[in-house]
């Protein structure tokens, strides 16, 4: 006990100087914070606390992947797929390509041609990759004696697309929401179409529905001109209003090859707000060629089945980059270049549930949250001191260096505090002075059972080192399990259940054992006093 090690006594004072440190920012009011960073470089700019949205408000949206839609375009595609097995085969059909509920359907008369194209009409089952229990297949192909062939989606293949569409949609929102330039936005799946979007700072949910409510495809076409075959043809409404454009199906060049899109200004046009684009290498050469052989003729820039724009070409367009105009204002061009920069949604997203959380309420949670760490905080610093006197000095002050450790933890792993994460902070709290009332009991024994004061201290932390590290290990199991199969709430609770586990052992252990250590080197006392 007497022999506590130097660099023990430093690194404690080192580590518990850099939490303070590290805490202290998020302790300021933000003014002073604000005016701390304009003091500062950003690369030097100290980290706070982040508050979850039940604490600082929000918006909270909940979104459904739109299942028709997925099928709709799984049907498209695989009639573009037949089409091209029997352009590949030179396979001649009767009345064309049907359309059904759920699929297509065609009828090939001669035999010897079912036979060639039906083993490449099976292998289509391969681009649904479905993950079907019990073997269930993605797509069934049927042929009846009369020469019909009927392609349909199964059940398996759509819930399959289903949630790859809402795996990818995940990671989409992840980036047009980080472009809002929030912090710690909470993105993820409820149940197998639906996903739930918290956005902790966010009071404007208009902004939140217009980023996450488009799909956001975007396609370069050109506009059909007069003696075309109209099947090759589709009537597209202008986002302004003023009707509807013939528009061919064939899309020239596709948004994901965009590289890049951010808003800006057309001083041509009298300082009008644009969103310029640039291509990829792909992108960059197919758009160079397309606008090279279609010199004069209309250019059609088609979001979501609308058209934004349809410019003429007057000179080829080599240099891989363009510009978007459609009489925007400036947030209409800036969300428009978050959209293009984020990607486009595979599947269209329907906004089942939507409310805002307000400043206010997230004010009386954070008072909340304090009244109950305070009143907990208290009546255990009381006990301490009443039970175990200068002991309990030495417990309460390794309680505050524990709280402020958590609070450092939290800042340098950038999660994010919510009410529950404030419970867990309280719930360890008991627990770090648990270990205290281990420690003093069992010292308290040993000097009853005859032990000198010294040997009493150092037998009473020997021996109940085990019993804590059990404890805390047991509890941080159960948080590790809390953590990762939990969601939301209960992930925050974890993570400050975790942390507080993992700092008990030095404050309430370490910390305690040394300040004992530098009591006794300076009081010799004769007798213990608890």
């Amino acid at each position: 006990m007497l022999r506590f090690s130097t660099w023990k006594f430093i690194a404690i004072v080192a580590m518990t100087l850099a939490a303070i440190l590290v805490v202290a920012p998020s302790m300021m009011t933000p003014a002073h914070y604000e005016a701390l960073k304009e003091r500062l470089p950003a690369w030097l700019t100290p980290p706070t606390i982040v508050l979850g949205l039940d604490l600082q408000g929000g918006s909270h949206v909940m979104l459904e992947v739109d299942k028709a839609d997925i099928l709709t375009t799984q049907v498209k595609n695989l009639r573009e797929d037949v089409r091209r097995i029997l352009r590949e085969e030179k396979v001649a059909i009767t009345g064309g390509i049907g359309a059904t509920p759920r699929g297509v359907q065609l009828r090939v008369a001669d035999a010897a041609d079912r036979e060639r194209i039906l083993p490449k009409l099976r292998l289509l089952r391969n681009g649904f990759s479905a993950r079907a229990g019990g073997g269930d297949s993605p797509l069934d192909v049927e042929e009846t004696p009369d020469g019909l062939i009927r392609l349909t989606v199964t059940d398996a293949g759509l819930v399959e697309k289903t949630r790859r569409a809402v795996d990818q949609s995940i990671e989409v929102i992840r980036r047009r929401v980080d472009a809002l330039g929030t912090r710690e936005p909470s993105i993820q799946r409820e149940g197998d179409d639906r996903i739930i979007v918290q956005v902790p700072g966010l009071q404007d949910p208009e902004q939140l529905k217009t980023i996450l409510g488009q799909t956001a495809k975007l396609e370069f076409r050109l506009v059909a001109e007069a003696g075309q075959n109209p099947a090759d043809s589709e009537e597209l409404e202008q986002q302004d209003g003023t009707g509807k454009l013939p528009i061919e199906k064939q899309v020239m060049v596709q948004g994901e090859d965009l590289t890049d899109a951010q808003p800006g200004f057309d001083q041509q046009r009298g300082g009008e707000p644009v969103v310029n684009f640039r291509f990829n290498i792909r992108g960059a050469q197919r758009f160079g060629e397309v606008t090279s052989k279609n010199v004069d003729r209309l250019f059609a820039i088609v979001l979501d089945n609308k058209v934004i724009s349809a410019p003429r070409i007057l000179t080829p367009i080599t240099g891989g980059s363009g510009q978007i105009s459609g009489r925007f204002t400036v947030e209409e061009a800036n969300n428009l270049s978050i959209l293009l920069r984020a990607g486009a949604l595979p599947a269209k997203l329907n906004i089942v549930e939507e409310r805002t959380v307000g400043p206010g309420l997230g004010q009386d949670s954070i008072d909340a949250g304090k009244r109950a760490a305070y009143v907990g905080a208290g009546l255990v610093v009381v006990y301490m001191l009443i039970t175990y006197g200068v002991f309990g000095v030495f417990a309460n002050l390794a309680l505050f260096v524990h709280i402020a450790f958590i609070f450092a933890g939290l800042v340098l792993l950038g999660s994010t505090l919510t009410l529950p994460g404030i419970a867990g902070i309280v719930l360890t709290i008991g627990m770090a002075v648990d270990s205290n009332v281990l420690i003093y009991e069992r010292i308290r024994e040993e000097n009853h059972a005859g032990r000198t004061i010294l040997a009493s201290l150092d037998a009473g932390f020997k021996r109940a080192f085990a019993t804590i590290v059990d404890s805390n290990v047991t509890m941080f199991v159960a948080a590790a399990i809390l953590y990762f199969l939990g969601t939301g709430p209960v992930r925050g609770f974890a993570v400050s259940l975790a942390l507080g586990i993992l700092t008990t052992i030095i404050t309430a252990y370490t910390m305690t054992q040394m300040m004992i250590a530098i009591w006794y080197h300076y009081a010799r006392p004769t007798r213990l006093p608890i």
